[in-house]
């Protein structure tokens, strides 16, 4: 940056120097919804340690789901929301964010804080971050 032949010619990205991983982003308006921005940033960064899970039902799952994902159907949460972990950071999904909706009211009322739903679903992760994946 300095004298007739610098070596630095320009500044580093000071946050990836230091290893500083952004915070997802929440667009919504609803504290208990997040965007499907963020539930992307969740699934490339697994330093962030958030879990993504799917609540649709195994025939729609096969029809198209995100990859990272971890499918418990809402009928099946009663009887397995035992494998999730209630002080980990957690994103429901499922075709347009009704069910998962659902499924963070359940699970809040089991002692989870750290809940949310992504707004709009896999219809819109298809329409905003992967068009692969299908819609149905």
């Amino acid at each position: 940056l300095c004298g007739d032949q610098p070596s630095i010619k320009e500044l580093i990205d000071y946050e990836m120097f230091c290893g500083i991983v952004p915070e997802p982003v929440n667009i919504s308006q609803n504290p208990d919804e997040t965007s499907v921005q963020a539930m992307k940033l969740a699934l490339d960064q697994p330093a962030l340690n958030i879990k993504v899970v799917d609540v649709r039902d195994p025939d729609e799952y096969e029809i198209a789901h995100v990859l990272g994902t971890q499918l418990i159907p809402l009928g099946s949460l009663g009887e397995r929301f035992t494998e999730l972990d209630p002080n980990q950071q957690i994103y429901l999904h499922c075709k347009s964010g009704i069910r998962s909706m659902k499924a963070l009211k359940f699970l809040q009322e089991r002692g989870f804080k750290y809940v949310k739903s992504v707004k709009g679903g896999i219809r819109a992760w298809s329409e905003e971050i992967d068009s692969s994946v299908a819609t149905y």
